[in-house]
C-alpha cells in the first residue's frame, strides 16, 4: 500500500505490498484448516457475531461519519519497522489468526459452549517520532496488529489456546500475543473501496471532514481489512479507515 497524505504536518506513507502480504500463506493455510469449525453439523452452541453486535463500527456506507468506539477486547501483538518481507510481521499475523481460531474451538467445546465469528484483521500504525507515519522512514514505523474477540474470553482461555497451538506451530512466538481492552472513543471513520495504493484521497477526505466538524485527529491511524485480497479483485477491496478525534 502506498498512501501519501499531508495533514497537521503528518505524512502518512505505507508501501504498496504491506497488507497484500498479510493474506499470503502460511497463516491462511492455518485459517483454512479451521474453516469447517464455523459450520459443524450438530453444533448447538450459541454463535456471537461482533460485527452485528457493533454494526455501527463496520458501517459500509459512502462518506465519512463520526462514531463512538466503546471499550472492546482484542488479541494484540506489537511490532516495529518495515513490515515488507518481515518474518516477525508475518508471524504476528499467523499467531493472531491461530490463537483466535484456537480460542473459538475451545469455547465451543465447553459445556454450554459459545461459538463466535473470527473477526477481520485490524492494524494501528504510528511512528516513533510521534507522527502517524514518517515519510519513507520505514525503520521508524510502529504497529499493533489485532483481532477483536468476545468480552467473555480471558487470560485462562488465551493460555489454553497457546498450549494447543504450540503443539502444531512451535515456531511461533505466541507469548508475544496479549489479550487487552482498547477504547478509542469518538472517532471519524470512512470506507475505502479499491487498492491500498489509492487510499490517499480517502484519508484526505476523512481529515477534511474532521476539520469541518470542529475536530482534529489524535491517537493512532487505524485500519480494518474487510476483504481478503486472495479472493477479491483490487478494485473491490474494502478497508475501514478510522482515526480518534478531539475538539479543536
Amino acid at each position: 500500500m502506498d498512501i501519501s497524505v499531508t495533514n497537521h504536518n503528518a505524512d502518512i506513507k505505507i508501501c504498496k505490498d504491506t497488507f497484500s502480504s498479510i493474506f499470503d500463506a502460511p497463516q491462511h493455510d492455518l485459517l483454512n484448516n479451521h474453516a469447517d469449525d464455523v459450520w459443524e453439523s450438530g453444533m448447538a452452541a450459541e454463535r456471537i457475531d461482533l460485527s452485528k453486535a457493533h454494526k455501527e463500527l463496520f458501517r459500509m456506507g459512502k462518506g465519512p461519519f463520526l462514531v463512538k468506539v466503546p471499550e472492546l477486547k482484542f488479541l494484540m501483538v506489537d511490532g516495529e519497522g518495515d513490515p515488507n518481507g518481515s518474518q516477525r510481521f508475518q508471524a504476528a499475523v499467523e499467531s493472531l489468526y491461530g490463537l483466535a481460531y484456537s480460542m473459538k474451538s475451545i469455547s465451543k467445546a465447553q459445556p454450554g459452549g459459545v461459538d463466535f465469528k473470527v473477526m477481520p484483521l485490524e492494524g494501528l500504525w504510528w511512528a516513533s517520532s510521534g507522527d502517524p507515519m514518517t515519510m519513507g522512514i520505514r525503520a521508524d514505523w510502529q504497529w499493533t496488529l489485532m483481532i477483536m474477540v468476545p468480552d467473555f474470553l480471558n487470560e485462562a482461555d488465551l493460555r489454553s489456546a497457546r498450549t494447543s497451538l504450540e503443539r502444531k506451530k512451535p515456531e511461533l512466538e505466541l507469548d508475544l500475543v496479549k489479550l487487552e481492552t482498547f477504547e478509542e472513543g469518538l472517532s471519524a471513520q470512512i470506507l475505502h473501496v479499491g487498492p491500498y495504493t489509492t487510499e490517499g484521497p480517502t484519508i484526505e477526505g476523512l481529515h477534511e471532514f474532521m476539520l469541518e466538524k470542529g475536530y482534529e485527529p489524535h491517537g493512532k491511524h487505524h485500519e480494518i481489512y474487510m476483504s481478503d485480497p486472495r479472493r477479491t479483485v483490487p478494485d473491490a477491496w474494502k478497508t475501514l479507515i478510522r482515526h480518534p478525534v478531539r475538539a479543536l
